[in-house]
């Protein structure tokens, strides 16, 4: 697959789960419990205990099914060291030029932490498939549409601090998804599945129709 189509699946549903755990059982076991909810994008935090060999296993046994990625990825060397292990997307905290240089060398996009315009800018030059704001939570959703009002080309995903009920906000005020990690995955596995399929609707709901301020979306239908 090529890049833009790798974004494009790891973003189709607007949402995307991020599992940072304390141990790599704890890990797997989340991942599996968002994937039965219905979840088909989701990273693996490098801050996790053996979180490259659960990209690798999650990648191996659901192949196409589900788009694994990996989270914090913060250099060239744990940037390769994802890719090696299968990961099909790299999300970064911070905006590094070498993350993106070695995920595109290998055709893996990367999602780069931005917090300004002028790092969203320096992100769009440097050629990052989309644009982690984060934190989300030094941000009111407004502020992703007066950004788009200026620069409607850069794909945002708002992430820490997002919440069930503020995701939709962001969606509807332009982010082409959001990323969520305990907010979404917290709970028995029946909480999590109605709890992920409330939100997946809801997003599509917040959708901006054709025309609408925030309606750009390069990744959407």
């Amino acid at each position: 697959m090529y890049r833009w189509e790798i974004t494009r699946a790891a973003l189709a549903q607007r949402v995307f789960a991020i599992v940072r755990s304390k141990t790599y059982d704890e890990a797997s076991a989340t991942a599996d419990t968002l994937l039965s909810a219905g979840i088909t994008s989701l990273e693996i935090s490098l801050t996790t205990p053996f979180a490259l060999e659960a990209v690798t296993t999650l990648t191996r046994e659901l192949g196409d099914d589900a788009v694994i990625g990996a989270g914090t990825v913060l250099d060239a060397t744990s940037a390769r060291m994802a890719v090696d292990a299968g990961a099909r997307f790299l999300v970064s905290p911070s905006l590094d030029a070498s993350v993106i240089r070695t995920g595109h060398r290998y055709g893996v996009p990367v999602f780069a932490g931005v917090s300004t315009p002028t790092e969203i800018v320096r992100g769009l030059e440097l050629g990052a498939d989309a644009l982690k704001l984060f934190p989300a939570a030094d941000h009111h959703p407004s502020w992703v549409g007066d950004v788009r009002a200026a620069l409607p080309q850069a794909p945002l995903v708002p992430t820490g601090g997002v919440t069930i009920e503020t995701a939709p906000e962001w969606i509807a005020a332009g982010a082409v998804a959001v990323g969520m990690g305990s907010a979404l995955s917290e709970g028995d596995r029946e909480t999590v599945a109605k709890r992920a399929a409330d939100l997946l609707a809801r997003l599509a709901d917040a959708v901006p129709e054709p025309g609408e301020a925030g309606a750009l979306d390069p990744y959407g239908d």
